[in-house]
């Protein structure tokens, strides 16, 4: 694409631009609250220590864990047909997911922050060859530069919320020059698609979700079993990825649950695990026992609510607990995944707020996979219910299960509509090997 950017991406750069001097104390303050990687801040600015490897590149950038979880079977499988890969996040956890979860020979960077000059450092060092964006990070800096390097781009697991539809219709010169540029858009639903070409992406494909495709977490088998030990036969109930103000509403609960299931244990991870403490003074306000996993303690017979506040043993929670309530739903965030609890077993409770994974939780709901809970009274009776009727249980988390197997594929499609690009990097790798 040619031509003079819209007034407002104009607007955008100019600012972003002149934001240069101050990006330095902004990573600093960002570090000083522990959301910056302390040793590796340079790459936050186009940095690095690390070499470009010669061949072809594929960079693939994903925000945050979540988008990182999606793509990482992706990842694998571009990785195994000998092209490079690099891949950037933008948060402190998904850089410790990718350096446990990553490939061999899989290089991961920290994103350059949306300023042009540091974005441009990126690009001259790394060189990519095709880069892939993950679901709607649109930052406008990191699109208009690589697209004036030449660089194939394709979205990979698009996604668009009517929010994020509607704020962007203010701005459709803006947004239609941006998704202009792409090669390929290949979105998760016919309804991400049709928000897309509204805003004037002009190729797009609905390839499905690509986390229906993302195999059950990992888990260490020693962790599964000290955990199983320390627990015993406790009745057991869990809450997965919560946001501030959930919290609350699963402590309620647990007060109100624990006279009709006498040693009642309630585990929480929050989607933050830094909030951890702040999640322990809840409970001990409420009058009850915590331990906090990220301190190295287990619970033990005193335990009322056990705290996983560490990074990546979703894993063991969903082993664990026979009924998760999924969090970022009771509170306006959207909702987080409700896959990985439906592969492992676990019945699904959900809040009302669940636009980020919109079609996954309706279809869950139509096929009795999961409830919906609106407030701490009926989150109580659900986790009650599924508490107190194994059998019904069961044909909940079956439905679950089935449900999300059925609507897998994604993969497979994504890799169909990239491979061109594949092929035409390892034509090229070839080529100068010859």
């Amino acid at each position: 694409m040619s031509g003079r950017l819209p007034v407002a991406l104009q607007t955008y750069r100019l600012l972003s631009a002149a934001a240069t001097p101050v990006a330095p104390l902004f990573l600093a303050e960002r570090k000083r609250r522990g959301k910056e990687h302390a040793e590796r801040i340079g790459e936050r600015r186009g940095l690095t220590t690390m070499a470009r490897p010669r061949g072809g590149l594929v960079w693939v950038h994903g925000a945050s864990v979540g988008e990182l979880a999606s793509v990482l079977p992706l990842i694998e499988r571009i990785a195994a047909r000998e092209v490079n890969v690099l891949v950037t996040t933008g948060t402190v956890t998904s850089g410790g997911v990718a350096e446990q979860r990553l490939p061999a020979g899989a290089i991961h960077q920290f994103a350059p922050l949306d300023v042009p000059l540091y974005v441009r450092r990126f690009l001259a060092h790394w060189r990519p060859d095709l880069a892939l964006f993950v679901e709607s990070d649109l930052w406008p800096n990191r699109i208009v530069e690589a697209s004036r390097r030449g660089v194939p781009m394709i979205m990979v697991n698009g996604r668009l919320s009517d929010n994020s539809f509607q704020r962007w219709r203010k701005l459709p010169a803006a947004i239609g020059d941006l998704l202009g540029r792409f090669d390929l858009c290949l979105a998760r639903t016919l309804a991400d698609a049709q928000r897309l070409s509204a805003l004037g992406a002009p190729r797009i494909v609905a390839a499905g979700d690509l986390k229906l495709d993302v195999p059950a977490p990992p888990y260490d088998d020693g962790k599964l079993a000290a955990l199983r030990q320390a627990i015993g036969n406790r009745p057991l109930i869990a809450a997965a990825s919560t946001h501030e103000g959930e919290e609350g509403a699963m402590i309620a609960a647990h007060q109100r649950l624990r006279a009709n299931f006498p040693g009642l244990l309630t585990i929480i991870a929050p989607r933050h695990p830094e909030r951890g403490p702040a999640v322990a003074d809840l409970v001990h306000a409420a009058g009850l026992r915590a331990a906090l996993r990220s301190r190295g303690e287990m619970p033990n017979a005193t335990t009322d609510v056990y705290v996983a506040d560490t990074m990546g043993e979703l894993g063991l929670l969903f082993r664990l607990a026979p009924v998760v309530f999924v969090g970022g739903s009771l509170v306006r965030h959207g909702g987080q995944n409700p896959i990985e609890p439906a592969k492992l077993g676990a019945v699904i409770l959900h809040g009302p707020h669940v636009w980020n994974f919109a079609e996954i939780y309706a279809a869950l709901d139509a096929a009795h996979g999961a409830e919906r809970v609106d407030d701490t009274g009926r989150l109580t009776a659900g986790l009650g219910a599924m508490l107190a009727q194994p059998a019904a249980r069961k044909a909940v988390a079956d439905a679950a299960r089935a449900t999300v197997d059925g609507l897998s594929g994604a993969l497979e499609r994504t890799l169909n509509a990239i491979e061109p690009y594949l092929m035409q990097l390892r034509l090229g790798r070839r080529a100068g090997h010859a």
